[in-house]
């Protein structure tokens, strides 16, 4: 929440202004204000008085502040701040809840704590302003006394003025005496006026600056507790008046709405995290399509290698075989080959080795 420093600060430099522009019109003020010391005396000492209390009225929103914020943001460890003023039926209504529980509260009980403190705001200002209209009807009545004043005087003027004599000189003499008079009260007249005016301007601006401050806090605590609060119902009685929910039943409503409260928040978190698993299983099954792709790809590839590595084999089968073939007929031949010699040798130590007789018939 804001705190009231701001409006402070406002304040005491529009004072500070007020204070320059009397020292430098001390001389006249000084001598305004001795022509009717009573009434300007009291029309000072109301301002002083509102002063002071448009100073208290802002410097007590501090306290109130700091008790909501301490109610806003609990933290264990702390010790409790001192109950407020103004939000004292907030702070008895909340006295027993347990810091831990969460702050819920219902449009009735929300209407009635700030109707309360609108209330106390209100009679605060109240007095600051029958304070500022105070000065006014000083100010006034310094002025019609004086004229009142200025016009007995000039009767008394005109009533013991002699031109019997004529002596120019001395009715001059008397003339200018009496005027004296005349002139005082118009002096009371101006010098209650301009004291009575004056003093309820600085006291409107004091009121106001107090009045922003009031106000700024009171919508700043309107929603905060908008946000706490939970709309109700009323039932309607059978004769078709409005009857006020019991307690026990509105206190079952809070409890079943805080649990559907849960349970959405639940839910809510149970579709966040199904649709967290429908993008991953999106993902894998890219990730399945792509490897698919990647093992058709490398099944092709095989098949070709395969293809490619049987002709290759079946042409080295057929290399060897052509070799073979060739080195078995060479073989062959060379076999026939020698066993014709040895067959020629056979015969030939056959016929050697016969004897003669047999040999020629």
């Amino acid at each position: 929440m804001t705190q009231p420093t701001t409006y402070l600060l406002r304040i005491v430099l529009f004072l500070t202004v007020v204070v320059l522009a009397a020292g430098a019109l001390g001389r006249m003020l000084y001598t305004a204000f001795f022509n009717n010391p009573i009434l300007d005396g009291l029309i000072l000492g109301i301002l002083a008085l509102g002063i002071v209390w448009n100073v208290r009225m802002v410097l007590r929103l501090i306290p109130e502040v700091r008790w909501v914020e301490t109610l806003r943001q609990p933290r264990d460890g702390l010790a409790q701040p001192t109950p407020p003023t103004l939000l004292a039926p907030m702070a008895s209504m909340l006295a027993t809840r347990n810091r831990a529980d969460r702050l819920v509260l219902s449009t009735p009980a929300m209407q009635s704590m700030l109707d309360s403190l609108s209330s106390r705001l209100d009679e605060g200002r109240e007095l600051s302003r029958y304070m500022t209209n105070l000065l006014i009807f000083l100010g006034l009545l310094g002025t019609f006394y004086g004229l009142l004043l200025t016009i007995w005087s000039i009767a008394d003027v005109i009533t013991s003025l002699s031109v019997g004599s004529g002596d120019l000189n001395a009715m001059f003499d008397q003339l200018k005496t009496g005027l004296a008079k005349p002139l005082h009260g118009m002096g009371t007249a101006f010098s209650g006026s301009m004291f009575g005016l004056a003093s309820a301007l600085v006291l409107g601006f004091l009121d106001l600056t107090a009045g922003q401050a009031q106000n700024r806090f009171f919508n700043e605590l309107e929603e905060w507790l908008a946000g706490l609060t939970r709309i109700g119902s009323t039932l309607s009685a059978g004769d078709g008046t409005d009857a006020g929910i019991p307690v026990y039943v509105q206190a079952l409503l809070e409890q079943t709405a805080e649990n559907l409260e849960k349970l959405q928040a639940l839910i809510a978190r149970g579709e966040e995290g199904r649709h967290q698993q429908q993008a991953l299983l999106v993902s894998l099954n890219d990730r399945i399509g792509v490897m698919t792709e990647t093992m058709r790809a490398s099944h092709v590839l095989m098949q070709r290698m395969a293809e490619d590595s049987g002709q290759q084999q079946l042409r080295g089968i057929e290399v060897q075989l052509t070799r073979i073939l060739s080195d078995m007929e060479q073989s062959r031949t060379q076999i026939a080959t020698d066993l014709r010699g040895d067959l020629r040798l056979l015969t030939r130590t056959i016929a050697a080795s016969a004897p003669a007789g047999a040999r020629a018939p």
